[in-house]
């Protein structure tokens, strides 16, 4: 289930892309299989663990483009072991509204980002996000969970703020919104409940199907209930240039 549409991206074989917040590496994979060298990046040991054994796994099986490369290491999106400048596109998917010091993150992948790179940033959206808030505590009241909820203004002001170049917004996953509301509804730890349990199974099902009915019902529900939202992001060629001459402007 992926979040990005990698065709916006121009993911080519031996592009050098990092995903950050890269998790069970959804995103990781589609890259892998698109031909990028790819680093699936994450403070979880043992997903990157996993990670790591499925991109052996797909080496494995040798069916990937030229140039294909892939790593899953372990870190702190906060302090990203690269020098600046080291990768052709940064993806950072479902990961700000989980960080207390977000304006740091951005910065720090928009430092590792090349000028001219590309990026991809996405968050819950604001209106399906803070339904689940009004219906559960639990949702985001705990350990790693969500910090706070972004309007597609505020989100777009701070990459900006970056230095990066907005060139493309969407929605995603209009199908998962009402899972969710379903889910904090009933107690996001009720596993056993018949609803969810229910429409888990129809995700599923159009996972693994992709019938056509469910993924036009999809594309015309996302612009109105699409629970994520998709920043598709540029690093300016001449970004160090201006980064300096506002660091120079009179306050």
């Amino acid at each position: 289930m992926l979040t990005v549409n990698f065709t916006k991206l121009g993911v080519r074989p031996g592009m050098r892309a990092i995903d950050i917040g890269a998790g069970l590496g959804r995103h990781t994979f589609e890259l892998y299989r698109l031909g990028a060298d790819v680093t699936a990046f994450d403070q979880n040991e043992e997903e990157m663990a996993e990670v790591r054994n499925m991109l052996e796994a797909m080496r494995a099986e040798g069916e990937l483009p030229e140039g294909a490369k892939g790593e899953a290491v372990v870190g702190d999106a906060l302090a990203l072991p690269y020098e600046d400048d080291t990768f052709d596109l940064v993806l950072i998917s479902e990961v700000l509204e989980h960080v207390l010091e977000d304006t740091k993150a951005i910065e720090e992948f928009v430092r590792v980002l090349k000028p001219g790179g590309v990026a991809a940033v996405t968050v819950p959206r604001e209106w399906p996000e803070m339904l689940c808030w009004k219906l559960s505590d639990e949702y985001h009241e705990n350990i790693g969970g969500h910090v706070r909820i972004y309007t597609e203004a505020e989100l777009g002001y701070k990459l900006r703020a970056a230095g990066l170049e907005v060139t493309g917004t969407s929605h995603a996953h209009a199908l998962h919104a009402p899972y969710w509301w379903l889910k904090c509804a009933v107690g996001v730890r009720n596993e056993d409940h018949p609803l969810p349990k229910a429409y888990h199974k129809l995700l599923v099902w159009d996972l693994m199907k992709k019938p056509l009915a469910t993924r036009l019902a999809e594309k015309a529900l996302n612009p109105v209930m699409g629970k994520s939202q998709v920043f598709y992001l540029r690093k300016p060629a001449d970004w160090k240039a201006r980064r300096e001459a506002r660091a120079l402007k009179p306050a």
